[in-house]
């Protein structure tokens, strides 16, 4: 799944920067708001989540001091919202995915997420993510 393969701690390193914080919800969030930037940018993220330094709505969000660019809630309800729309059925969409999905899948919940870090270390930020850190920490951070 596109969304799975974004759960790693440098791209919700990313998210922390750019976000001024990033909960487990927020997160999911973010990386909806990836996806929904379309395919090119979510194969430079999935690469390499700094490359967003260079993306124009976090470059503008950070010039303004606002910590909403990229946090899309509602993109991931678009699959369930199209389901209902074509179906009728408000649980179709779940439904479906329920047997779309084998029982070794739903049961398996380990996750490589990469190497953790403290995000709260501006210096280890830097050296993760130097272009949205050059953005998001001000001296001193």
């Amino acid at each position: 799944m596109v969304h799975d393969a974004l759960y790693r701690w440098d791209v919700w390193a990313a998210a922390y920067l750019i976000g001024g914080g990033c909960s487990d919800d927020s997160f999911m969030d973010f990386r909806a708001g990836v996806i929904a930037l379309g395919r090119d940018w979510y194969e430079c993220t999935a690469l390499d989540p700094d490359s967003l330094a260079e993306h124009p709505a976090v470059i503008e969000a950070a010039d303004a001091h606002r910590d909403e660019a990229l946090f899309y809630e509602d993109v991931n309800y678009a699959a369930s919202g199209a389901f209902e729309r074509l179906t009728g059925n408000p649980n179709a969409f779940h439904e479906a995915w329920a047997e779309y999905r084998s029982a070794d899948e739903q049961d398996s919940d380990a996750v490589d997420m990469g190497e953790d870090f403290d995000f709260d270390d501006a210096d280890e930020m830097h050296r993760r993510l130097p272009g949205l850190a050059r953005l998001y920490l001000r001296a001193g951070d």
